[in-house]
């Protein structure tokens, strides 16, 4: 049987679930479990690393040493160790997702070195955790015989949950395909209260049908003036979702704070202050409704481009560096580029098309007829204040975030050449 790494296919499904109260209990068991497990092994790192500084042979620093690295190895050293996590609804696999995951993270941090080391996870009001679906080797493997698997188009079986309502847009899935393999679990519930299950799942046949070919290429810059304007012309405007509940979604948060205030005034827990906790969910719901409409607005952007042209070009922006800007850092926050781009790649993939990112570099400050660069040969660099301009070499006018799309364009042909 073919590992998830070696199917040809993959695609990742997003339901929400409505898990009755006993199974709301069982899944706080298990997200628990899961950061307990993350959190050892956060705390047997450091103190290797502390006890690996004693040079001096020391029989009691040596026989430390040897018990972390046994109980870092494997998930039974740890179960053995905290006898909770042996509890019958906690589910074995939750445990060994934990330990994948630092793994995961340590290796992040020697691949990339920006994304930072492991550190401990704290309790929060958002729960989550991990499994892993098992097939049989008698049994067909599909999404129907796995230990995670679909009872009918409403209902799926989760280890140690058992069988839990869904909804969601993936009945169509279902219906055309029949090899599907279920990998990676995550069951988790945001801040709101809302319950999510996520899937990984693998296939040797495409999800979707490639879409027909359309011989059509355009170059996209995307700004915070606009949210992004093409090289035939065309403007979407910047929808500033948390700009306009900015106001509401601040006054909501001061009330927060001052039954925060007076809870920890009277010695109360924020957990058991009913008057607290009401109000953080006013706050988590205009939040969420922030996060739902932005994720909306960017997933019809990146299907209408993908869709309607063969190449998508765009700049690689690094929000990261832009971020430092402080009078324009809640503007670019709010619109999203870095996840804009992430929808462009995955979508282009999955539907047979093509998107590539080329350096921004004087994209704006090209004529795109002459190929005059502003600020060079005593001529003024374009600012932020200048939207048209007019080239001094060939006197072309110029709109300006129109010429910097086609510049776009012209950069991913030549990338592409």
């Amino acid at each position: 049987m073919k590992t998830m790494s070696e199917l040809k296919y993959h695609y990742g499904l997003k339901m929400c679930i409505h898990p009755s109260t006993k199974q709301k209990q069982i899944i706080k068991m298990n997200s628990d479990v899961s950061r307990a497990v993350y959190n050892a092994m956060v705390a047997i790192d450091k103190e290797l690393y502390q006890l690996k500084q004693v040079k001096l042979p020391i029989d009691m620093v040596q026989d430390r040493i040897k018990e972390l690295e046994q109980r870092k190895k494997a998930q039974n050293h740890l179960a053995n160790h905290y006898y909770y996590m042996n509890h019958p609804y906690i589910d074995s696999y939750c445990r060994n997702m934990a330990m994948r995951s630092y793994k995961a993270a340590w290796n992040m941090f020697r691949k990339v070195h920006n994304a930072g080391t492991p550190n401990f996870h704290k309790k929060t009001y958002e729960e989550k955790y991990q499994t892993s679906g098992t097939y049989k080797n008698k049994k067909p493997v599909n999404m129907w015989t796995g230990s995670i698997r679909f009872v009918d188009n409403k209902h799926i079986n989760i280890p140690k949950l058992g069988i839990i309502r869904v909804s969601g847009s993936y009945r169509k899935l279902l219906d055309n395909k029949d090899d599907i393999r279920i990998g990676t679990t995550t069951i988790s519930k945001n801040a709101f209260g809302i319950y999510y299950v996520s899937m990984q799942l693998g296939s040797n046949t495409p999800f979707v049908k490639e879409l027909s070919k359309t011989n059509s290429q355009v170059g996209i810059d995307l700004n915070t003036d606009n949210f992004l304007t093409t090289s035939e012309g065309n403007v979407v405007a910047n929808p500033r979702f948390y700009r306009t509940i900015k106001g509401r979604l601040a006054k909501a948060q001061r009330k927060l704070s001052r039954r925060q205030v007076r809870a920890k005034k009277e010695g109360r827990s924020l957990r058991d202050s009913k008057n607290y906790q009401k109000q953080r969910m006013v706050v988590s719901k205009l939040m969420n409704r922030v996060r739902n409409q932005r994720n909306k607005f960017l997933d019809e952007m990146s299907i209408t481009l993908i869709k309607n042209h063969d190449l998508v070009v765009a700049e690689n922006l690094r929000s990261k560096n832009l971020l430092k800007n402080h009078a324009l850092a809640m503007s670019i926050s709010d619109v999203g580029w870095r996840i804009f781009l992430q929808k462009l790649e995955y979508k282009a993939e999955l539907y047979g098309k093509t998107f590539v990112t080329i350096n921004p570099k004087n994209t704006t400050q090209t004529c795109n007829k002459c190929g005059h660069v502003m600020g060079t040969k005593d001529t003024d660099k374009l600012t932020l204040k200048d939207r048209s301009w007019t080239c001094p070499v060939c006197n072309t006018y110029h709109i300006r975030d129109i010429n910097a799309a086609k510049n776009i364009l012209d950069k991913g042909l030549e990338q592409l050449a």
